[in-house]
């Protein structure tokens, strides 16, 4: 990219396009919202949690007169018929939906033979579940018009998995296949289909523990924060990787990995999976020694 480009010249194809954002009442959702709103884009932030996604864009709200604009409503992702309604909605009142963000997504981690049903039906209910509805809800509606960007979040541990996360990395290796597989049949139709995978990246998630209608799990819960620190990674604000994926979101990427640290493992991994595996293990025992066996 040339040098001296403002940031509105880098986002300058989301001016005057409208897009959905799910998981949009905090973290990267959020931050994608602000800088798409910024850039004179029409917002449709999708939460779980109406009344974050309604303070959310009522804060990132541009000044009256002012291209783009943005609303906050309520969208359980695993809700095929919301889903629908929602792209249906924005495509009648905006003339179509020219970027879907299917950015909703949890974490759950912990050994994983501790691991209950439940704990495996609800993240791949909202985590490839709510990415299919999406898909199903948006991409019909692009090929017909013959345009269009689907934009799905997966993660740096859906190109290398970390140990202790075995179920999110599942579900994330599930989203980057959908969009290698998806991206060239989409070409065909003038669509375009991207995976977002973050590395660390600094968002509410990190400090959540396991939803508490899920099954009690033998080791005390430890956060995504405490796990980081034990594999010495620090995360990125929110507000840098959202500007940094969506400029290349619209350079047309298929695969985006922010921060570039992120890729070091996913190079290796290609390179040489014998090593990784090496490097997996030794992590593994590390989080083991750290966050499982002094828990207990």
């Amino acid at each position: 990219m040339a040098r001296g480009r403002s940031h509105g010249d880098d986002l300058a194809a989301f001016a005057g396009r409208t897009a959905i954002v799910t998981g949009g009442a905090s973290g990267i959702g959020r931050a994608l919202g602000a800088h798409l709103v910024a850039a004179g884009a029409h917002v449709m932030l999708a939460d779980i949690d109406r009344d974050g996604a309604e303070r959310a864009a009522q804060d990132l709200a541009p000044p009256v007169g002012t291209r783009g604009s943005i609303t906050g409503v309520r969208l359980d992702t695993r809700d095929a018929d919301a889903f629908r309604a929602l792209v249906g909605d924005v495509a009648a009142n905006h003339g179509g939906l020219d970027f879907l963000f299917n950015n909703a997504g949890i974490s759950i981690g912990g050994p994983t033979h501790e691991l209950a049903g439940e704990h495996w039906n609800r993240i791949v209910d909202v985590n490839i579940r709510g990415v299919v509805n999406g898909v199903l809800a948006a991409y019909p509606m692009m090929v017909e018009r013959g345009r269009g960007h689907i934009v799905n979040t997966a993660s740096a541990a859906g190109l290398v998995a970390p140990p202790f996360v075995s179920a999110y990395a599942m579900t994330k290796h599930a989203v980057v296949g959908l969009c290698a597989g998806l991206r060239p049949e989409a070409a065909l139709h003038g669509v375009r289909v991207s995976a977002l995978c973050p590395g660390s990246i600094d968002t509410p998630i990190l400090d959540r523990l396991p939803d508490t209608d899920l099954p009690a799990t033998a080791s005390i819960p430890v956060t995504a924060r405490q796990y980081l620190a034990v594999v010495k990674q620090k995360p990125i604000p929110a507000d840098r990787f959202a500007r940094e994926a969506l400029r290349r979101v619209a350079r047309n990427e298929a695969i985006i990995v922010v921060p570039s640290s992120a890729k070091s493992p996913w190079y290796l991994q290609r390179l040489s999976p014998r090593l990784m595996e090496w490097v997996t293990r030794a992590l593994a025992r590390r989080v083991d020694k750290a966050l499982v066996r002094a828990r207990v």
